[in-house]
């Protein structure tokens, strides 16, 4: 997996307490747009024609939804993946982060959750070491969502998605972060889980820049002289 640069979740840019690397491949939905930019697409629906403008209304109907449907459930982040495939077609893939608070300590929460869906026959689980902590790695067939709007579309949907969910506890409150990845290639779900998983692995609860900061102030200067003799001598 090719990993971009780290990211913060855009929710709260200012003071983010968490970063991770987004995979080459996914674009990010903007889940707070500005009013300017919102009132700006109303007025380019009105410049259009009737049949354009009526169709174009329902998409932004639809995407103001959505919207407000993610953020209401703590959603930070929200990617839409597209990759080509062996048999030189696309698959396609829905990655989000969110937040989950918990009533206490989030790590005992971690241990809870993993002996819970231990007992769900339908979802494997499984402990997952990362650089930021103990988490866990879920997966599962879910039900594929359907349409009520247009019943019809229903039979060239798929009847199941692979779902894969990984939740850590954060350090420094009673929070879990939730990256979760959906697919309905389920003849992908192995690349999507390895994707899931390099994703993981980059979550850090500590600020790149700042870290960068640091390594920097605490570098000792290169040693000169006799010292640097030595230090080519016995390594």
């Amino acid at each position: 997996m090719t990993v971009s640069e780290l990211t913060a979740p855009p929710k709260d840019r200012s003071k983010p307490s968490f970063w991770y690397g987004m995979p080459v491949g996914y674009m990010s939905l903007d889940l707070d747009p500005p009013a300017e930019q919102f009132m700006a697409m109303v007025e380019q629906l009105r410049a259009l024609p009737e049949p354009e403008r009526e169709a174009a209304g329902r998409a932004l109907d639809l995407y103001s939804g959505v919207v407000q449907l993610l953020r209401t459930n703590r959603v930070q982040e929200c990617a839409l993946g597209m990759h080509p495939d062996d048999a030189g077609g696309f698959t396609t893939s829905v990655f989000t982060v969110s937040t989950l608070p918990t009533p206490g300590n989030a790590k005992l929460v971690i241990a809870g959750l993993a002996g819970s869906a231990a007992h769900d026959k339908d979802e494997e689980l499984r402990p997952l070491e990362l650089p930021s902590g103990l988490g866990y790695l879920a997966e599962k067939l879910a039900p594929a969502p359907r349409s009520t709007q247009q019943p019809e579309l229903n039979d060239t949907l798929p009847s199941n998605v692979w779902q894969g969910t990984v939740a850590v506890a954060m350090p420094s409150n009673a929070e879990l972060v939730v990256l979760q990845m959906v697919t309905p290639d389920l003849d992908s779900a192995d690349d999507y889980r390895n994707i899931l998983i390099g994703i993981a692995r980059t979550l850090s609860f500590t600020d790149p820049d700042r870290a960068k900061a640091d390594e920097q102030v605490q570098e000792p200067e290169a040693p000169t002289g006799a010292a640097a003799a030595m230090r080519n001598d016995f390594g």
